[in-house]
Parts: structure tokens; C-alpha cells; sequence
């Protein structure tokens, strides 16, 4: 069992221990169907990644071990071991690159650049492999990580709206959402290592939660809780996230009154939704609540909202995630509907695969979507999430 079994809901694994029953038979022969229908598509996606691993490795390139780390993180979650198994000398091959990249420090990288993106990526890598062996590793890691936390202006004050997220770092001086994402997700998951005071000679860094937050709600368009100008209550925006303050990858537009508002776009707000959960928000806190009916307001998988093609596999990656993360079964749509979102992704990404069991972002190459290997890690990832939860 990995690690990531073991943090399935209590009730999501008393579920699978239920006979069938009435009604439900039916339901969960459908269940059965879909999931078979999953575990074929992760296989072909699994073996292609196999076939497409350099012989050193890693996959697409060397300088970047996050995508090395996506794809061991795909072979680690799979439902079974079957792949684990069949592709073990690889599996094996890909963490000793990954290791080859970690630093004294606890970052990972080649080249000195995306270091918070590949630090974070290899983390979930080696704690998804369930390793004792890994844990010194992973704690230098995450201190590396939460020693990227930003303090601008006067120090030990939130008197900026960047204050506490994590950014690139280096000749970009600002927080954004995505790296604060990928960083709070690495964190989350290696919070068991905090407890265990199995190295007293590491001593275990703070992140500053407060900050965190102040942070997220400071990226999210929501005047109740975000003052700066920016920030809307139109409709079309109202709940869903930004970059970061100030900053858009979709579009900005001139309000009625005159204001120019950043538009909120679908795969930072499901990054936000995810974001505070790893921050520890309930589901009845009103910012919660505000990035929720947004992701409601604007469901599709036609594209990335606000964004058409660009960044769509990871608008689908980060999706399965955050609503799995976030126990929503059907999704209530602006339109009246109730969508069986996990069925809809999971025949979405099926019948986007082609037929040698790669995915590829046919129509943008923005963000590295026109790389193979790292879109298949993405909706592999996608898809084992749908698995699991079935």
C-alpha cells in the first residue's frame, strides 16, 4: 500500500468493502465498466512512458527533473503494481537520475532554473514511492521549500500583497500561484516527516500559514477579502483566482466604473481551490465557497477557461485533484445540471489519447504542452485520481 492509499477518506474505503445492493448494482457495475475502461488507458499511457525513457533516465530532457519526477509519480500511483512491476529497471532508473539532481540544500535541479517546480515535482516523486530511505532527502527538501516563502517591504509584516507565497525565485521577485501550488502540495504531503523526529540533526522549518493565506486571498478576485483595485465582483469573475496579485495570464478589461479587473481563469482557480485545502480552509469558509462556485459557474473540459487551449491537460490535471481533494461527487453547474465530473474527464482524456498511449496538446504548445512525456504524466495522474475514487 503507498502512501497515498493510506490517506484515501475513511469513507471512501468502508465504501469499497459494501456488497452491491438494489440500485446500487447497477451503479456499480457502470463503476466497474469506467474503471476498467481507466486502468486499460493508464496501462497504454504507462507502458508509452516505458518505451520513451532515456537510457540515463530521465524523460524529455535532463536539465529539468520534474518531469522525470511527474512521470515516476504516475508509475507510483497506478491502481495495482502491475506496471510497477513490469517497468521496475526503469522505475529504478528514473529515481537515480532524480536523485542525481538533489543538492546539499535540498533543492533539485540541472540547470539552476524552475527550482521551486522541480524541487517540488521531485518531492512528490520520492514520498510517493513510500521509501524510508528517502525521508533525509525529503526533509532537507522541504526546508528548502519553505525557505523560498516571500517577506516583502518591512520583514515579519503582511504589508504586501505578494507576502507568503512561493515564486521562482532568482530574477523573478514576486509569489505566484502556480509555483505556491506545486510548493503547499509537496508540503502537505511530506507533513507526516515534521512529526517524526527521526533526525535530530535536521532541524524541521515553519512555514508561515498567515502568510499563505494572505497571500491566496490577495490572488483571488473577491472584494470582501481582497481590496486591491483589481479585483472584481463582476460575475464573469467573482470567486476565481489570478496569477498573483496584480498579474493575469487571461485577459484584463475595463470595468463600468472604470477599473481595469483581471480576469480569473480556470486552471489557477482550480490551483487556488487546492491551495486552500492545503492551507487547511473549510469547506464553509467564504473563500472556499467563492472559488467553488466559480469552478461551478464556469465547468467544461472544451477548454481552459479563460484560456481556450493553453494549459489545458494541466487545467485537467488540476482539476481531478482539487475536486477529489475537495469530496464532490456530482458538480452542481450554472446551468442546473448535476455532473458526474469523473466520468466526463476520464471519457474526455480517453478519447484524447492516441493510439500508441501518449497525449499530447494538439492545439497549444504554451507551458510545455507540446511535450509528450510530461502531458501524459498529467493526465495518467488525472486519470489514476478518477481510479481511485470509483
Amino acid at each position: 500500500m503507498t502512501y497515498f492509499q493510506r490517506l484515501l477518506p475513511a469513507a471512501i474505503a468502508g465504501a469499497l468493502l459494501l456488497p452491491l445492493a438494489g440500485t446500487g448494482q447497477a451503479q456499480n457495475a457502470a463503476n466497474l465498466s469506467l474503471k476498467l475502461e481507466i486502468k486499460r488507458a493508464i496501462d497504454k499511457g504507462l507502458d508509452w512512458l516505458a518505451a520513451n525513457q532515456n537510457e540515463a533516465g530521465w524523460w524529455s530532457t535532463e536539465d529539468h527533473p520534474a518531469i522525470t519526477a511527474l512521470a515516476l509519480t504516475a508509475f507510483q500511483r497506478e491502481p495495482g503494481d502491475h506496471n510497477q512491476t513490469k517497468h521496475a529497471r526503469k522505475i529504478e532508473n528514473g529515481y537515480f537520475h532524480l536523485l542525481g539532481c538533489a543538492h546539499e540544500d535540498g533543492s533539485f535541479y540541472r540547470k539552476k532554473e524552475l527550482v521551486t517546480y522541480n524541487t517540488s515535482c521531485s518531492i512528490m516523486a520520492l514520498v510517493s514511492a513510500d521509501n524510508p530511505d528517502y525521508d533525509t532527502t525529503l526533509r532537507k527538501a522541504r526546508n528548502f521549500l519553505v525557505g523560498l516563502q516571500w517577506d516583502f517591504d518591512e520583514k515579519g509584516k503582511l504589508d504586501n500583497p505578494l507576502d507568503g507565497g512561493i515564486g521562482y525565485g532568482g530574477r523573478y521577485p514576486h509569489s505566484d500561484m502556480s509555483n505556491t501550488t506545486l510548493a503547499l502540495e509537496a508540503l502537505y504531503y511530506t507533513s507526516h516527516l515534521v512529526s517524526e523526529d527521526k533526525d535530530a540533526d535536521i532541524e524541521m522549518k515553519k512555514l508561515n500559514w498567515k502568510a499563505v493565506r494572505h497571500f491566496l486571498q490577495n490572488s483571488q478576485n473577491l472584494p470582501a477579502v481582497n481590496g486591491q483595485k483589481w479585483a472584481s465582483d463582476n460575475p464573469k469573475d467573482k470567486g476565481g483566482f489570478v496569477y498573483f496579485p496584480g498579474d493575469t495570464k487571461s485577459e484584463t478589461v475595463t470595468l463600468p466604473d472604470g477599473r481595469q479587473a483581471l480576469r480569473s481563469y480556470g486552471s489557477i482557480s482550480y490551483a487556488g481551490l487546492l491551495s486552500y485545502i492545503y492551507a487547511d480552509l473549510k469547506k464553509d469558509d467564504p473563500r472556499v465557497q467563492a472559488v467553488f462556485e466559480w469552478l461551478q459557474n464556469n465547468y467544461t473540459l472544451k477548454e481552459n477557461p479563460g484560456m481556450g487551449p493553453q494549459g489545458l491537460f494541466y487545467y485537467y490535471h488540476t482539476m481531478a485533484k482539487a475536486l477529489a481533494m475537495h469530496g464532490v461527487e456530482e458538480l452542481p453547474t450554472r446551468d442546473g445540471r448535476k455532473v458526474d465530473w469523473r466520468k466526463d474527464l476520464a471519457l474526455k482524456l480517453i478519447n484524447l489519447q492516441k493510439t500508441d498511449g501518449h497525449w499530447i496538446n494538439d492545439q497549444h504548445a504554451r507551458w510545455w504542452e507540446n511535450d509528450p512525456a510530461l502531458v501524459t504524466s498529467y493526465s495518467l495522474l488525472a486519470l489514476e485520481a478518477i481510479h481511485r475514487d470509483l
